[in-house]
C-alpha cells in the first residue's frame, strides 16, 4: 500500500526548467514542502522521490495525515 502510494504521488508530479540556471525544479502540490532542484531532470526526479518517502516516513511517525491520492488513503493508528 505505501509503495502504490509514494507511485501515485509520483505520478502528480510537475517539473520545469528554471530560467535563471536552467536546473529543473519538481513539486508534487498534493504534498506540502515536497520539491526538489537538480542540474537534469533524471537527478531531480530522484531527489523529489528521497524527499517524498521522508516526507511520507516523517508525517507517519509524527502521526499527520497523510493526503489522499489517487483514492489512495494511507490511515495512521495509533497502537498502545
Amino acid at each position: 500500500m505505501l509503495l502504490e502510494y509514494i507511485n501515485a504521488a509520483l505520478r502528480h508530479a510537475k517539473y520545469e526548467i528554471l530560467q535563471d540556471d536552467g536546473s529543473y525544479y519538481g513539486e508534487i502540490e498534493e504534498c506540502k514542502g515536497v520539491y526538489a532542484n537538480a542540474e537534469t531532470l533524471e537527478e531531480c526526479r530522484k531527489e523529489l522521490m528521497q524527499v517524498l518517502e521522508e516526507w511520507v516516513l516523517f508525517r507517519v511517525y509524527k502521526n499527520l495525515p497523510l493526503p489522499l491520492i489517487d483514492k489512495i488513503e494511507i490511515l495512521i493508528k495509533e497502537v498502545a
